[in-house]
């Protein structure tokens, strides 16, 4: 008889810390403890927390250990499961929280997950993504049954829309509405599509669903076929994700044995069936008529947009495109009702969000909370905060088609409306967390040089403009650009966002006009007083040397890679501005704190 169930991360973040090691080590000290029989190792998907991997998870206690090392293995089975004491120095607890004696300090009671409600990411954690008798455990494919045998497509239509439920991709197009559209075109074939490319920096909120939960997806997916009158699916997925293709492959074909797949679901005469379709990394693919296009093996580029693809999409068939999160809640509003999921979140941002939380942010990972919780919450409450005493000076969202919202905005709600208004946008999830050593300058460069890598090509705007404001960009960060041209910036910017083909063109300068307007102060710094306020611009840096707490140990001169630096032993040293190539090597080697930039 199973007694303990130790669950432990098997998502990306986790697995590069080795927890298949720790898997395989577990599985040897169970057996030679004689407790194969009593205890059972579950490989789950994220837990979220991914700044704490690997992470391990023992119920029914609900002890969360993390950082777990093959070494500690030995212990906790020693210890927790064979003795019952808990290893108290492996929990993970908030600061001076006692740990009660039966070790029922659960995840749930940290502030990292307290503020959570995790709809998208529900099975995350909890169940094994490679066995399906799991996820029907957790009432999966009981949604796909509801809707084949008590429901019509225009009850799933009407549901979906009274809920609320709108794109998780970036859009945020109403779900109801895509499908509705869809439906209305005859024609004898039409398609179910899955945005699972995710390009964005910074952003692995779909690939943590699918590694953790791949049936929810599945299941969604052929609701939406018995919706619109499709028999066919594709998921498009990153080929850079590994992990998450082997799991959607494993998935598809239990499905398909299990009858959930194919011909004659649950003996209704509706026909589904999926296939995988690997993505080679373009960011432009993210776009509804260009992963389509990438499909059905052509280059990926956007098509001009009417006619849209609930029209004429993939094949030129009626189709319809959501990402991998916006199918992740289809079940369980199909199952809860839409009121239940219109309680959540704002009156025009119903639900809950995923976002992937990085950047400089104590808890890295994966959060998902109701839309109109405060940006504040998110990274004080949630992130714990900036590290190393700094002070919190913009987030950006949205990746490289949001904007940097600046620490006076700290406590804007997040939902559609709220982040558009300010500038940015909700766009996949990805949360990036800057503090004061962040130069907005620098962080607009990066962006752009990422749209400019990534532009198909196609329209000229977006080919020659994004390039012509990265060469601005490249300028002001050299302090070779006038104050004139910082008004051209803002001109071109709007060019391009009118008049780009489709949705990276026209997003691509929102990084630029966001730190324009929040942090112009900086710009002028860089342009004026030729100098980078954050010291991150190596054109206007210059590295100095204090005479006064400098010991003449020739530490800086002996590292430095020019031979920039002179001075007698146990005498001041300086630093040849001509020679010196800013590369911080004399700074991180000098011991006295004698050398800074400025």
């Amino acid at each position: 008889m199973i007694r303990s169930h130790v669950l432990i991360c098997g998502g990306t973040g986790c697995t590069s810390s080795g927890s298949k090691t720790i898997q395989d080590t577990f599985a040897r000290e169970l057996e030679s403890q004689g407790l194969s029989d009593e205890v059972k190792i579950v490989q789950t998907g994220c837990f979220g927390l991914c700044a704490l991997g690997p992470v391990v998870i023992i119920y029914p206690e609900g002890t969360f250990y993390s950082r777990v090392t093959p070494d500690d293995v030995k212990e906790i089975v020693s210890e927790h499961l064979l003795k019952g004491r808990v290893v108290e120095r492996l929990v993970h607890k908030d600061a001076d929280a006692p740990v009660p004696a039966d070790g029922a300090y659960s995840m749930n009671e940290t502030a990292f997950y307290r503020k959570q409600h995790r709809v998208a990411l529900r099975n995350c954690g909890l169940i094994n993504p490679e066995n399906i008798d799991e996820y029907i455990a957790m009432d999966g494919y009981a949604a796909l049954g509801k809707v084949l045998t008590e429901m019509t497509p225009d009850d799933v239509i009407q549901t979906l829309l009274d809920a609320g439920l709108r794109g998780r991709g970036g859009a945020g197009f109403p779900t109801g509405l895509k499908w509705k559209f869809a439906k209305a075109y005859q024609n004898e074939q039409k398609y179910v599509c899955c945005n699972a490319d995710e390009g964005d920096p910074g952003a692995f909120m779909d690939r943590s669903v699918l590694e953790g939960d791949p049936h929810a997806v599945l299941e969604a997916m052929a609701i939406a076929g018995y919706t619109i009158g499709a028999n066919k699916g594709y998921i498009y997925v990153r080929a850079e994700y590994p992990i998450a293709v082997n799991r959607l492959r494993i998935a598809i074909d239990q499905a398909r044995e299990y009858g959930l797949l194919g011909k004659d679901i649950f003996g209704t005469g509706f026909d589904f069936d999926i296939e995988l379709r690997l993505g080679a990394g373009a960011f432009v693919c993210g776009e509804e008529t260009a992963l389509m296009t990438s499909i059905e093996g052509n280059r990926g580029e956007p098509r001009p947009r009417p006619p849209f693809p609930a029209e004429k999409g993939l094949y030129q068939k009626p189709s319809i495109l959501n990402n991998v999160e916006t199918y992740a809640n289809v079940c369980q509003i199909i199952l809860k009702g839409a009121e239940w999921f219109a309680s959540m979140g704002t009156e025009k941002s119903k639900g809950t969000k995923v976002f992937a939380l990085g950047g400089k942010i104590n808890n890295t990972g994966l959060v998902e909370v109701p839309m109109g919780t405060t940006l504040r919450e998110v990274i004080e409450d949630i992130g714990g905060g900036i590290p190393n005493g700094k002070k919190f000076k913009a987030a950006q969202t949205g990746g490289p088609s949001g904007g940097c919202i600046p620490a006076s905005l700290i406590d804007t709600k997040i939902d559609y409306d709220s982040l558009i208004a300010i500038g940015s946008m909700m766009g996949s999830g990805g949360l990036i967390v800057m503090d004061e050593d962040n130069c907005m300058v620098d962080i607009a460069k990066f962006f752009l040089e990422f749209t400019v890598d990534e532009s198909c090509g196609k329209c000229t705007p977006c080919r020659v403009g994004t390039k012509r404001l990265y060469e601005m960009l490249t300028k002001v960060t050299n302090g070779t650009a006038t104050m004139e041209d910082l008004d051209k910036m803002e001109e071109l910017c709007y060019y391009i966002k009118a008049n780009s083909l489709c949705g990276l063109g026209q997003t691509a300068p929102n990084p630029v006009l966001s730190t324009l307007k929040y942090f112009r102060a900086e710009y002028e710094a860089h342009v004026r007083d030729k100098i980078c306020p954050a010291g991150v611009c190596k054109a206007l840096l210059q590295y100095v040397i204090d005479p006064d707490k400098c010991k003449g140990c020739t530490l800086c001169a002996r590292n430095c890679p020019v031979g920039a630096i002179s001075g007698e032993l146990k005498a001041p040293h300086v630093i040849d501005p001509a020679k010196c190539i800013k590369c911080g090597v004399c700074a991180e080697r000098c011991k006295f704190g004698a050398i800074s930039k400025k």
